[in-house]
């Protein structure tokens, strides 16, 4: 493949990741995934294997909190796999989400359903005698898990709140057409899974750049991308997407309530790595307003230039707000001009009044209601007293409407007709999907997946942040605090999954029951917190926080959050410049 590499873009001849001959000898991702299913002598993937089926939205994983026990009996951990499913802007329908809920309950280990914050759901703890089935089973609903982990463009999100229904369905329409046109055109997924049959019924639509396109793979190429890619639509003034977290974004502009195009934010990302001061967390830059007939061109643009000039040689440096620091942003928006074929106008004026998601119920424009469920963490099992996942599936026996899952892990039950209301008010209420309990402070709370599945986790988040939330709301009572929040999440890892560096409180685990403590971001989504400490317990988190909370409850100026008030009473320093912000 030719590429049109400005020379500033050019790195050191060092050699290539084992990643990229890894996927240069995939044949387009097909490898002998087929063969390994077939092996019954162990429960994973061997060579290659276990990195190619992240392309079609798979990890490998085991229960780790049986690992030693399964060692000592002499076997190989509990291998089985999370799955992934594709569903760009996260609307679903009753029917789809009844056949979700069945296999879930009939082919996984733990039953579960688990709402992600990319906006889609993942099944955990499926056996890889019924991976082939559940690939099978997701076609049937009309649903694919293609490009959700990996090297490519993933999930990409869109702002889900109902009441703009007009304004959002054209958005939403875009995030689909921007998923499929940055799809793998490769038939792998197909010739493995589906026994060739075709995966959609429309197809990615051409690429522009033909000249620099390989033939299967016209816009990620054979390689691929240098490091995942990930891409959000939001609609202002809800920030709920995250929108600064991405490495692409799409700001809806709107005037006299139609979509005229968006703002293109570029080089968002979260991740970084323990110690290591090259990785760093970075909010997106503004690269300028396209109008709508541009928009596949500037997707493509950004996507084929980080193809291009992305560091393939270090993984750990080959996100694109990397490849922005070490080639420039301005040489980067230039060659993304020059690839989509037209300038980026000036900035549209916009502006972030709100995170998260509006739980309960509101009544849209159309006069339908909609009701926002919140889902702690995202997890979808029938508790004790709380069959929440029973509930859903009720709730989707009688809906006409859609769901909508959301980036914050929860669900939408969207459309709902004024005279099912009541009924499926009732059903939420009945089965704990709708709780007086629930506070506003959990509302605004959210933690990965970590322990005991997550491989890369050091220490709990999704079963270490209820209690502490319980924790939490008796501070605020303590404080006459009940009706304010704080944004506040938890990830086992700093990897980024729990979208903690844009958090008024982050704790992010270095060690079992060991986390880093990051304070400062805002409430629109738009400043990264700073380390306050590090490697501390959950008692001395909760003395900190506590004392936080009561000088927030007593000094705070009017409608501040915690966040801004860290930072104006100098808790912490605003980050300004990552990474040398970030580290210092």
């Amino acid at each position: 493949m030719t590429t049109t590499a400005d020379p500033r873009a050019k790195l050191p001849d060092t050699p290539l990741s084992g990643n990229e001959a890894l996927k240069d000898r995939s044949d387009y991702l097909h490898g002998t995934i087929k063969q390994d299913l077939t092996d019954d002598f162990t429960g994973g993937f061997t060579a290659d294997n276990f990195q190619l089926i992240r392309f079609h939205g798979m990890y490998e994983q085991d229960n780790r909190d049986i690992r030693a026990e399964r060692t000592d009996q002499k076997l190989e951990p509990l291998k089985n796999m999370m799955l992934r499913c594709r569903l760009p802007g996260g609307i679903i329908t009753p029917a789809q989400w009844l056949g979700i809920d069945e296999f879930a309950g009939d082919h996984t280990i733990y039953g579960s359903i688990r709402l992600t914050n990319r906006q889609t759901f993942q099944y955990h703890g499926i056996l890889k005698t019924d991976l082939k089935l559940a690939h099978q089973s997701l076609h049937k609903l009309g649903l694919d898990s293609i490009a959700t982990a990996s090297d490519v463009n993933r999930n990409v999100l869109c702002t889900s709140n109902p009441v703009q229904s007009p304004l959002h369905q054209e958005a939403y329409e875009w995030a689909k057409r921007i998923s499929m046109h940055l799809l793998p055109r490769t038939m792998a997924y197909a010739d493995v899974w589906l026994d060739g049959e075709k995966v959609f019924t429309t197809e990615p639509t051409e690429p522009r750049n033909k000249e620099i396109a390989d033939d299967v793979e016209p816009i990620l190429g054979k390689t691929y991308l240098p490091r995942k890619f990930k891409t959000a639509v939001v609609i202002p003034p809800d920030n709920d997407v995250d929108i600064h977290s991405n490495d692409l974004g799409f700001v809806a502009i709107e005037e006299n309530g139609k979509l005229v195009g968006f703002n293109v934010l570029v080089g968002g990302g979260l991740s970084s790595e323990h110690g290591n001061t090259k990785t760093y967390p970075n909010t997106s830059y503004e690269f300028g307003f396209v109008p709508l007939e541009y928009t596949l061109n500037a997707a493509e643009a950004v996507v084929s230039t980080q193809r291009d000039w992305g560091n393939r040689s270090d993984r750990k440096a080959a996100r694109t707000r990397y490849t922005l620091q070490r080639v420039g942003v301005e040489v980067f928006k230039e060659e993304v001009e020059k690839r989509m074929g037209i300038k980026f106008e000036p900035i549209r004026p916009y502006a972030f009044t709100h995170r998260g998601d509006h739980i309960g119920w509101v009544k849209g424009l159309e006069g339908n209601w909609h009701l926002t469920l919140f889902i702690e963490n995202g997890r979808l099992l029938d508790y004790p007293g709380r069959p929440l996942k029973t509930g859903v599936r009720e709730i989707a026996k009688i809906h006409p409407g859609d769901f909508r899952l959301t980036a914050n892990q929860n669900l939408v039950v969207a459309n709902v007709p004024p005279e099912l209301k009541d009924t499926i008010d009732k059903i939420a209420k009945e089965h704990g999907l709708i709780s007086k309990s629930i506070t506003i402070q959990r509302e605004n709370s959210m933690a990965c997946v970590a322990l005991p599945t997550c491989p890369l986790a050091m220490a709990e988040a999704e079963r270490f942040l209820p209690s502490f939330s319980d924790k939490i709301d008796e501070m605020f009572a303590k404080y006459g605090l009940e009706d304010e929040y704080i944004v506040l999440r938890v990830t086992g890892c700093p990897n980024g999954c729990g979208r903690a560096m844009l958090a008024e409180i982050g704790l992010v685990g270095k060690a079992v029951g060991r986390y880093n403590l990051y304070a400062g971001g805002n409430r629109e989504g738009t400043r990264i917190p700073r380390l306050f400490k590090e490697n501390i317990t959950e008692p001395e988190i909760l003395e900190i926080v506590d004392g936080w909370v009561g000088n927030w409850a007593q000094n705070r100026l009017d409608d501040e959050g915690f966040g801004d008030f860290a930072v104006r009473t100098g808790i912490v320093k605003p980050v300004l410049d990552p990474p040398r912000d970030f580290w210092v």
